[in-house]
């Protein structure tokens, strides 16, 4: 329990990501236009490493013939069935019950916190 110090806020770049082990669990870091987002390194689905999946968009609801594009960098997308998480949340895109367990993260003196146990 409590707070698990591990990377320097330099060491995640903007829009990109970095996997660390904390008491035995591999979890995604993700920077989002300055924010910290923490997500565990396997899908809901089959265990597949969701770090290793495309960071993206995705579409949104619209008309026929109508694509409209957006959440660039806030999507990641599965590596092995291309299922949609919301980076931010955990949460999937297709389904209310069916998230990726996200973690709290402490930002303090450069430094990047693992809250666990709260």
């Amino acid at each position: 329990m409590g707070v698990h110090y591990v990377l320097d806020t330099a060491d995640v770049p903007e829009g990109g990501h970095a996997v660390v082990q904390v008491e035995g669990r591999e979890i995604g870091i993700f920077r989002i236009n300055g924010e910290f987002y923490a997500l565990h390194n396997s899908c809901p689905h089959q265990g597949a490493p969701m770090c290793a999946g495309h960071v993206s968009g995705t579409n949104l609801p619209s008309g026929v013939y109508e694509y409209e594009y957006r959440r660039k960098g806030e999507i990641l997308r599965c590596p092995w069935h291309g299922w949609e998480f919301d980076i931010r949340t955990g949460k999937s895109l297709f389904s209310e019950r069916t998230r990726v367990k996200t973690y709290e993260l402490e930002v303090a003196d450069g430094k990047i916190g693992v809250v666990l146990g709260k």
